[in-house]
């Protein structure tokens, strides 16, 4: 079984369209960058923190108790890097998200995701990186895109799959990523826990 570590509605709705079974437990990780960290093990460590606290949840046990295998538990974590190196979480305020958005108004940016798989006492970890360039926003474009709502609670104040898709004049890498989720990643790595449950299945019963 599958559990996503994520209250996101895109993580959901992306891990849907790629036909896989899941269900949600959403993981309360304080998403706060520690002095001096980069953007690659930032992500990394926020996507393992996540699937962490959901191993050691009580409601997995729940879950695990319905099924043979250990639960396989997918962590995620995206942040948006920003022309000059600055890592731009979710924006904090209209202004804060006006301020990003004039970062990245012109010029090309990074758009980073961490992915942590569990399954007991199994881990993998790995991250997408996707390079975005945006055309120039004007100010007052700006205003009326934060006024829609829309850069509330996204990395870097935009989202690539609503509005702002008018905005983005070429991606480099996964799309998909960018939304919140690369997916060609994740399903590989699920594959690969997927081998490695099917062996420990066949050695268990070889020898018993």
């Amino acid at each position: 079984m599958l559990i996503l570590a994520s209250a996101s509605p895109r993580r959901r709705d992306l891990l849907k369209q790629a036909g896989f079974e899941f269900e949600i437990l959403p993981a309360d990780v304080p998403e706060e960058l520690h002095p001096g960290e980069l953007p690659l093990p930032y992500v990394l460590r926020l996507a393992r923190e996540k699937a962490e606290a959901v191993a050691a949840s009580p409601q997995l046990q729940t879950i695990a108790g319905r099924h043979g295998d250990p639960p396989v538990i997918l962590g995620a974590d995206t942040t948006v890097v920003a022309p000059g190196g600055e890592i731009l979480a979710k924006p904090e305020s209209d202004a804060d998200a006006a301020r990003m958005l004039r970062l990245l108004s012109g010029a090309t940016h990074q758009v980073i995701t961490g992915i942590a798989l569990l399954a007991g006492d199994y881990a993998d970890v790995a991250a997408e990186v996707t390079h975005v360039t945006m055309l120039t926003m004007s100010d007052a474009e700006i205003a009326a895109y934060i006024a829609t709502g829309e850069p509330d609670g996204k990395a870097g104040a935009y989202a690539i799959q609503g509005r702002a898709g008018r905005w983005i004049r070429r991606i480099h890498g996964c799309y998909f990523n960018v939304v919140g989720l690369p997916l060609a990643l994740t399903a590989s790595m699920i594959e690969g826990i997927e081998v490695r449950q099917n062996m420990a299945r066949q050695r268990s019963a070889i020898a018993s």
